[in-house]
């Protein structure tokens, strides 16, 4: 019975070495050793991957896709997004310097880096709005567009309207009144009366907000 357990363990321990070394690995500098798991003979899934250099993550098809930490061998370190065995999305590096660590924490594209990750939309005033929401839409436009909505509509009840901002050309594009060629970052202040959901009582509307990424934003006031 003593020896039937160790042969048992050693069988399982060559099956899986031998099922590490069918599933490949695309990026050359870690494809040394695999463990983690595979589909149809490649790295998908969560596994680590050990080469001159390591990586501990998500794969997809052999390459380093999705959440994951790749360890250089002198000692750098970028945790965050890859796709297809390359740094894309938010992502920390860290680079181990003489003296200090270097970071470089922020967004990424192809290996490149291209700075830090943008704040998000703030609200500096907000008064009477019962919700609020912030879409970067995915055009090239620098301009910012605000819907007035109610009851799932578009809100037709709103009077005494007024919109000022830091920068911009005022535009209107449908039931969306705004600011194009807008620079950012950039406050808008809007105030407005409007009357209830009920429709039995007229109240002032106050919503100010910075935007600081450039881009082609919707900003949506629910009343």
């Amino acid at each position: 019975m003593k020896f039937i357990l160790p042969f048992i363990l050693f069988l399982s321990l060559s099956q899986f070495i031998s099922a590490q070394e069918n599933c490949k690995v695309l990026l050359h500098e870690i494809d040394s050793i695999y463990i983690g798991k595979c589909k149809k003979g490649y790295a998908h899934g969560k596994g680590t991957a050990i080469g001159k250099d390591s990586y501990t993550g998500k794969f997809t098809k052999g390459w380093p896709n999705g959440k994951g930490t790749y360890t250089w061998a002198n000692g750098d370190i970028y945790t965050g997004g890859w796709i297809e065995g390359k740094r894309n999305g938010n992502g920390k590096l860290t680079l181990k310097l003489a003296d200090r660590d270097s970071i470089l924490d922020g967004l990424w594209k192809e290996d490149m880096y291209l700075g830090p990750k943008p704040k998000a939309p703030s609200v500096i005033t907000k008064t009477s709005i019962e919700r609020h929401s912030f879409q970067k839409l995915g055009k090239i436009h620098n301009r910012v567009l605000i819907n007035f909505l109610q009851s799932g509509g578009t809100n037709n009840t709103i009077t005494n309207l007024s919109i000022n901002a830091t920068s911009g050309e005022e535009t209107n594009l449908g039931n969306s009144i705004g600011y194009e060629f807008v620079k950012f970052p950039v406050i808008i202040r809007v105030s407005y009366a409007t009357m209830n959901k009920l429709n039995t009582l007229r109240y002032q509307a106050i919503f100010e907000f910075e935007i600081t990424e450039p881009g082609d934003w919707l900003v949506k006031l629910h009343n």
